[in-house]
Order: structure tokens, then sequence, then C-alpha cells
């Protein structure tokens, strides 16, 4: 994970997983990507044991750095936020050589590797809003001619940067567009917008391919059509309906079959728009607006995981 010195203890899901871990009596190790390094003995990191306390002005204590070999750990949980870049490509080989020594290791590396947040929805096409991945500007322009009103984005962004909302004409498309896709060297997503943002961009967490009754529904700010928290939305919290449930039973297969234990499933109106598999996000919401506790829910799947491989 990144360092815990800089999340925001009242929002931050990770810190919900390690406070449960700690509720069950696991101790609770800490490190960073940059942390990992392998030799021929096996793959390593320098890191910390970890206590974590339900404090918002003092919620962790780090003892010295230790190296210790992966494969000592019983479960890692690979929360490193977005960019997915070629150190977080990195990383997932130093963790598939722990999973190769028997470490439960939560999302599977290769599928981290597989499924990017934005293209892996392109599985489910039924669930999707109409959807073009390019990076030819007189493709995505004829797009969003065509859809009147479109929203364009990176491929591997988080947080609601440099995602954009034009209508067909619009004079700062092609500058945009030029350096999105780096000249026309990189793809990127555009999607027609679906004004049921105004209701929200849902968070649905799935744990094991099962759906979390309740979502988090980020709300846009005022004068803005983002859904992310990191941009300004609100977010409330609601039950699943109909739809969110069938949406949830196309991807759990899918979800199951590449050991995507833990995962984010973004829905605007009855479209899926991103599934999130680096480290979803809105634990700590849900359990404060509804009573719950998803990092318990987490930890009994890891559990009888294990059990299992033993």
């Amino acid at each position: 994970m990144d360092d815990i010195a800089n999340i925001n203890p009242k929002k931050d899901s990770s810190l919900a997983m390690m406070l449960e871990a700690v509720r069950r009596g696991w101790e609770v190790w800490t490190f960073d990507t940059t942390d990992l390094f392998a030799d021929k003995s096996g793959v390593y990191a320098n890191t910390s044991q970890t206590t974590v306390i339900d404090n918002l002005e003092h919620w962790f204590e780090k003892q010295p750095s230790q190296t210790r070999l992966l494969g000592d750990f019983d479960v890692i949980l690979m929360r490193k936020d977005p960019p997915f870049d070629m150190n977080y490509i990195y990383a997932t080989y130093f963790l598939e050589q722990a999973e190769k020594q028997g470490v439960l290791v939560i999302n599977k590396p290769q599928s981290l590797r597989d499924a990017n947040e934005k293209l892996f929805a392109l599985n489910f096409p039924h669930c999707m809003p109409k959807t073009l991945v390019s990076s030819n500007k007189t493709q995505i322009n004829a797009f969003i001619n065509e859809q009147k009103t479109a929203v364009v984005k990176p491929l591997d962004g988080m947080g609601g940067h440099d995602i954009f909302k034009f209508k067909a004409g619009d004079e700062k498309i092609n500058t945009t567009l030029k350096r999105l896709t780096d000249n026309g060297k990189q793809p990127i997503m555009v999607q027609e917008f679906l004004s049921d943002i105004v209701k929200g961009d849902k968070r649905i967490l799935l744990i094991n391919g099962k759906p979390i009754d309740y979502c988090l529904a980020r709300i846009p700010a005022k004068g803005n059509f983002k859904g992310n928290l990191a941009a300004g939305a609100t977010g409330i919290g609601q039950p699943l309906n109909k739809r969110d449930y069938y949406l949830c039973t196309q991807i759990a297969p899918t979800l199951k079959a590449k050991g995507l234990m833990f995962v984010g499933l973004d829905v605007i109106g009855d479209y899926i728009t991103e599934i999130n598999v680096t480290s979803p996000t809105c634990i700590r919401e849900l359990d404060t607006q509804f009573n719950l506790n998803i990092a318990g829910v987490l930890f009994d799947a890891i559990e009888q995981k294990l059990k299992l491989q033993k």
C-alpha cells in the first residue's frame, strides 16, 4: 500500500481491513511496491510490523523495518493506488512469486494485470453504455458527434483526473484529445454521457463475487459531472436495486474464476462504467451509514480460502 502516514483514516478502506485483521489477532506488516526486491533465493520486502488504532489523530505505529521473505506471510493484500504503470506491473510479478510459495495474494496478481479497470468491462458488452476505445482523433470525434454528448477518459487514471465531458463541436475537443492520446499514439475511452449521473455514480463492493447489499452513490458537486469523491462528490448510501443485482450476477463468475476477491463495480443508471480491481474503496463510508463490517465479510472469505488451501 501507499505510505500509511498519508492516508485519510476516516475514509481509508485499507485501514478498515487492517483494523479487522488486528481484531482477529493477526499480525499486520506494511510495505510499498518500492520495498520489494528479489534475488536467486526468493522475493523479499523491507517491511514494518504495524499496529493500527481506530483513532483519527493517531491511527498507526510502525516498528523498525525488517527484511522478510514474502513466502513467510499467509496473506498479502495488494492495495497500491493507481496509476497502473510499469512499476505496478513489476510489483505483480514479485507477488506472483509469493503466490507460487503458497501465499494467498488478494487480488490475484495475474488478474490485476489482465483486468484494466476501464477495459475489463468490455467482457460484458450487454452491461455497458455505448463505448469507443481508440487513439484515432477522427474516429473519436465521429463518436462524440453521434452521441451529441460524451465523456472521455484515460485508461490508467483514478479519482476523476483527466475526465472530460464534451458536446459535439466543442472547440476544446481536439486539443484535449491530442494530449490524452499522446498525439494519436495512446488509446483512450469514450462513452456516451449518462444523464443518470445526477443520481450518483454508484460504487458496489463485491466480495468473492457476492455484492454487499448497499452501495455508495457518489453525487456530483453542483456544476460538476464527476461522481468521484476526490472530485468533490458526496457519498450517499443506498440499497442495491434489481438492476444492480443483475449486473453483479453477470460479472460474478468471471471475478471468481480470476481470483478477484475484492472488487468495486461502478454503475451509473443501468450501466457498468468501470470495474475497479486495484484498490477499491468506500468500505468505511458504507460501514458508518449502515452499521456494517465489510472488512469482516472480506476476512471471513479470506479465512475460508486459507482453509481450502490447506
